[in-house]
């Protein structure tokens, strides 16, 4: 059995309350592929922009849990993503969001140059299933 988890460390995880009381209202799980598949939901595009006003953009300082999963990204990366991800931005209206864990500076930056192509709509999809994958990442560091 996992331990029960606050309502805030959830939102901590993926800012979306409706996420979160899903997530809190099938408390207690058995194992954590129990949690995993109670919290891998479709967001609405209103809780994706929701969630992205807590995550910094690759390759910017981040903090708290962001900074252990930019991680890969060095110094060199960084440079480069000033410039691809106010290009990014301005075509899409928001950050870049991609689950950077255990990823590269330079997997990244190729991840957002072949989302550039993407319509709008399409890629808010994408940026939907990425918050959720960093939540379920989240959500796995919290139950250890």
């Amino acid at each position: 059995m996992l331990p029960e988890l606050s309502r805030a460390t959830l939102l901590s995880c993926l800012d979306v309350p409706r996420w979160a009381d899903a997530v809190s209202a099938g408390q207690p799980y058995r194992d954590l592929a129990e949690l995993r598949a109670s919290a891998a939901i479709t967001l609405t595009p209103e809780e994706i922009r929701r969630a992205m006003a807590a995550h910094p953009r690759i390759g910017e300082r981040a903090t708290g849990a962001s900074r252990t999963e930019q991680s890969g990204v060095d110094s060199a990366a960084a440079e480069k993503f000033h410039a691809a991800n106010a290009e990014y931005e301005e075509r899409f209206g928001h950050v870049f969001l991609v689950c950077a864990s255990g990823r590269s500076g330079e997997e990244l930056l190729a991840n957002l140059r072949s989302r550039m192509s993407n319509e709008p709509a399409a890629e808010l999809a994408v940026a939907g299933r990425e918050l959720v994958a960093i939540a379920l990442l989240r959500l796995e560091k919290a139950v250890a």
